[in-house]
């Protein structure tokens, strides 16, 4: 019973998710099934089926050159174009393909002829083909017919021959079917538009507008706007799978509207909402965008008192768009413009992420000042656009621009911007020459702590017979000391490497840093473990580290020998230990005597 109430509560919720809930936030794009593609099996057989056409594409290709398409019905939505055709039933035992020729709209006159001479080769070459020839317009009237079904099945054709107009509504149909399994309750309406529709010739690569409609009328927790941008980036980042899916060229441009937007658009007359619905054709509709649609051949949609004002209140506006499009040029294009790269080129010097009045006091003070890289007017120019006019606009100082400030501050911006990659080349350059001088240090102040304090060519000698020709340690890096030296010389020259050249040599000279601290690290520890023995003594054990002076660890007590044994610690230790040369100190009497002093009688274990 307990079980019965979960799962109903869990389907109550399941059906009270809305699209403010989370289940709509991400897209999930696995396990696509693209809406009447042919089966495995099938496929096959049409490839088969095919080539027996190839004579029947050849003949009508070749007589009637105007043809757009031609294709064969997948076998799934063949029972759906013999109750469309009304075959009878010994034309359904007959089994028939049912294969679709699409004309252009202004070979109406020829369509009875194209579909005779087709017919009459179909029983010439003893087919069992059922034929079905579409003037492009009779495609958008079966959109108009609401025979969603049908429209599908027919983009989603295999082609035989394909001027573009298959591609087109395949790329749509699948691009639907994904939107349709994320939104299936919400979308309102699916519409396919482009020129290829209004004007026909629709080629490999014509551009595919679709209109998504989704119904956000049960939306309450998000505001609309932010809700429109999440669905929208959902649905966008579908174009490209379903481009993939469908194998076209064509571009798909996908527009997303919310019911209620569309609705106060549609009711206003507004002529983007207008044109959508004159041109427009559905792929998927719920009842909303036909209505619409045959309303305006009626005439019946008409823009308002209201919104015949609204358009007319535009010209009086003029102006006022005019000064605040001159503001968003200065305020936005014109000062990300030059903050962002400023702010790049601060953080490449080596400082972090500075605020507006950082970054220009900052550029002045290390640029102009302290590297004297650049001349004064380039830190004025910077000022006056973050400072003088951007923050002035914050502040409300600002509140218009004149035609003639912005051109001269898309000048000196620009100026400004010249100067600074100039800039970027010089501060590179400087800083591969302080990375460059870190890496050679590091490199060989390892190689002296292992080798000793050497010549450059002696160290390189050392590293190859010690570690090299021991099998210790990778040959590459021989060449890559041979580098450091060389370009270590260049500098001298003043001949700075390459960005790439010196990309190359710190890449490899990380690699050879860890391979030298490894290196060291295991030696020492193969130092370590020569110097110490396990002594046990009443049932305990310590370690004793035959260092000078020698030392004794038992549990968390550090004690030194010498002439006596006394407390110590592990930094005295660890000295010892870190200055140790390799020469033990022996166990004699004496220590034997000290050390059963303090725990006793006891056993070495070596």
């Amino acid at each position: 019973m307990a079980e019965e109430n979960t799962k109903e509560n869990s389907e109550k919720q399941e059906k009270e998710l809305s699209l403010d809930d989370k289940k709509y936030q991400n897209p999930e794009l696995k396990d696509v099934n693209v809406p009447n593609q042919p089966y495995p099996k099938d496929e096959k057989e049409l490839k088969k089926i095919r080539e027996k056409l190839e004579g029947l594409k050849k003949f009508i290709c070749n007589k009637y050159k105007f043809v757009e398409a031609i294709g064969i019905i997948p076998p799934q939505a063949a029972e759906m174009f013999d109750e469309e055709n009304e075959l009878s039933e010994e034309d359904k035992k007959n089994k028939p393909m049912h294969l679709i020729v699409v004309l252009p709209e202004d070979k109406e006159k020829e369509f009875n002829e194209v579909k005779l001479e087709i017919v009459k080769k179909i029983k010439e070459d003893k087919l069992k083909i059922w034929l079905n020839i579409f003037l492009e317009k009779d495609l958008w009237e079966i959109c108009l017919d609401s025979k969603y079904n049908i429209i599908e099945a027919i983009g989603m054709a295999f082609p035989l021959f394909d001027k573009g107009i298959l591609g087109a509504l395949r790329v749509a149909q699948i691009h639907k079917s994904l939107v349709l399994r994320k939104f299936e309750k919400y979308v309102y309406s699916y519409v396919i538009g482009g020129s290829f529709i209004y004007k026909g010739n629709a080629t490999k690569t014509s551009e595919v507008d679709s209109t998504i409609i989704i119904d956000d009328t049960d939306v309450k927790r998000m505001p609309r706007l932010e809700l429109k941008d999440k669905l929208r980036n959902i649905i966008y980042s579908y174009v490209m799978q379903a481009k993939e899916l469908a194998g076209v060229q064509n571009e798909l441009h996908v527009q997303v509207w919310l019911l209620t937007e569309f609705w106060e658009g549609v009711k206003d007359a507004n002529p983007v909402f207008y044109t959508f619905l004159r041109d427009g054709f559905p792929l998927y509709d719920r009842g909303g965008f036909l209505p619409w649609k045959l309303l305006l051949r009626m005439g019946k949609i008409k823009p308002s008192p209201e919104a015949i004002d609204g358009f007319m209140s535009v010209g009086d506006k003029t102006s006022e768009i005019v000064k605040r499009r001159l503001l968003d040029i200065v305020m936005g294009d014109i000062y990300w413009g030059i903050s962002m790269p400023t702010q790049g080129l601060l953080m490449l010097y080596g400082l972090p992420p500075t605020n507006t009045y950082e970054t220009v006091k900052e550029f002045r003070r290390i640029f102009v000042d302290k590297e004297k890289l650049v001349e004064k007017k380039y830190a004025d120019i910077l000022e006056e656009i973050m400072i003088k006019y951007y923050k002035g606009y914050e502040h409300e100082k600002v509140k218009e621009v004149s035609g003639k400030e912005v051109d001269k501050l898309l000048k000196d911006s620009g100026d400004y911007l010249k100067k600074l990659k100039e800039l970027r080349t010089e501060i590179e350059k400087r800083m591969t020459r302080k990375n460059f001088d870190e890496i050679y240090s590091n490199v060989f102040k390892i190689m002296k702590s292992l080798f000793g304090n050497k010549t450059e060519p002696g160290l390189i000698n050392d590293y190859e017979k010690e570690i090299v020709n021991k099998g210790k340690g990778n040959p590459k890096f021989i060449h890559t000391l041979h580098e450091l030296v060389d370009i270590k010389k260049k500098y001298v020259k003043k001949k700075a490497p390459g960005i790439l050249e010196f990309e190359s040599l710190r890449k490899d000279s990380v690699y050879l840093i860890e391979s030298l601290i490894e290196y060291a690290q295991r030696k020492e520890l193969g130092l370590l473990e020569k110097t110490k023995v396990i002594i046990t003594f009443n049932g305990k054990h310590a370690e004793l580290f035959l260092t000078n002076p020698a030392f004794l660890v038992q549990e968390n007590k550090v004690q030194k020998i010498t002439d006596k044994i006394e407390d110590s610690d592990a930094n005295e230790l660890n000295s010892a230990l870190a200055n140790y040369k390799g020469h033990r100190v022996k166990i004699d009497k004496k220590m034997i005597n000290l050390l059963e002093k303090e725990i006793g009688e006891f056993d070495i274990n070596l």
